[in-house]
C-alpha cells in the first residue's frame, strides 16, 4: 500500500520561509515524478511544481519562480520543497502527489497517488 505523508507545514509571516517534506512508504520516488499541488480556501487543486527521476524540475506555476525550489532526499525517499519569501496568497494546502510516470505531466486527472496534505499559512 502506497502512502504519501507531508510534512513542514504551519504559520508563518509574509517574507518568511519553510519547507515541506514528502516521505513515502510502498513506493520508491526516485523512479518517478512527484510533484506538489495546492488547494487554496474556495478555489480549485492547482499544481505546483514537479520534479523528475533525473532531478529536473518543472513549474506549473510563474508566480513561485525564483521563490520555491524542489529536490529530492533519496536516502529519506522524500522529496522536499523548499519555499522562501512567501506571500499571503501561498496560503494552501500542500499535497504532493504521483502519477507514476517518469516525466511531469502536471495532468491532475491522472495522479493516483495523493498524501493528505500539510496546510500553509502565510499571514502577518
Amino acid at each position: 500500500q502506497v502512502q504519501l505523508v507531508e510534512s513542514g507545514g504551519g504559520l508563518v509571516q509574509p517574507g518568511g520561509s519553510l519547507r515541506l517534506s514528502c516521505e513515502a512508504s510502498g513506493l520508491t520516488l526516485r523512479y518517478y515524478a512527484i510533484d506538489w499541488f495546492r488547494q487554496a480556501p474556495g478555489k480549485e487543486r492547482e499544481g505546483v511544481l514537479c520534479i523528475s527521476p533525473s532531478g529536473r524540475s518543472t513549474f506549473y506555476l510563474d508566480s513561485v519562480k525564483g521563490r520555491f525550489t524542489i529536490s529530492r532526499d533519496d536516502g529519506k525517499n522524500a522529496v522536499n520543497l523548499q519555499m522562501n519569501n512567501l506571500k499571503p496568497e501561498d496560503t494552501a494546502v500542500y499535497h504532493c502527489a504521483t502519477d507514476r510516470r517518469s516525466y511531469c505531466s502536471g495532468d491532475i486527472t491522472e495522479y493516483s497517488d495523493w498524501g493528505q496534505g500539510t496546510t500553509v499559512t502565510v499571514s502577518s
